[in-house]
């Protein structure tokens, strides 16, 4: 597995903006499939954004198109959300997610809603407060 940490997380008033950063280590060449995650209170984790590794193929839940971009540094080993026209149900705890099978990016990328349980790699979270 590969271990993954968040960071960039706060509070932020609607319409503003956060990067969210993911760096990974251990077994980086492991994974192809990275991905954000987002968890609010009394709700079920939802997939935000996918990307392959290998070549930058995305996907975006439909609330989040034309507002979030995800995006990664193979180099660093760094994986990002860029939020912006951050709004109040965007609240929640985000996490970062990695998987080796190519496929999980592959079908998110044909629009099939990526499933936590595709991921066995996670952060521990970084909490985003839109206000």
């Amino acid at each position: 597995h590969v271990q993954l940490v968040e960071s960039g997380g706060g509070s932020v008033q609607a319409g503003g903006s956060l990067r969210l950063s993911c760096a990974a280590s251990g077994n980086t060449g492991s994974y192809n499939c990275m991905g954000w995650f987002r968890q609010a209170p009394g709700k079920e984790r939802e997939g935000v954004a996918t990307i392959y590794v290998g070549g930058g193929s995305t996907y975006y839940a439909d609330s989040v198109k034309g507002r979030f971009t995800i995006s990664r540094d193979n180099a660093k080993n760094e994986l990002y959300l860029e939020m912006t026209g951050l709004k109040s149900e965007d609240t929640a705890t985000y996490f970062c997610a990695a998987d080796s099978s190519r496929a999980t990016c592959f079908y998110s990328a044909k629009g099939t809603r990526p499933q936590p349980g595709q991921f066995p790699s996670w952060g521990q979270g970084t909490q985003v407060t839109v206000s």
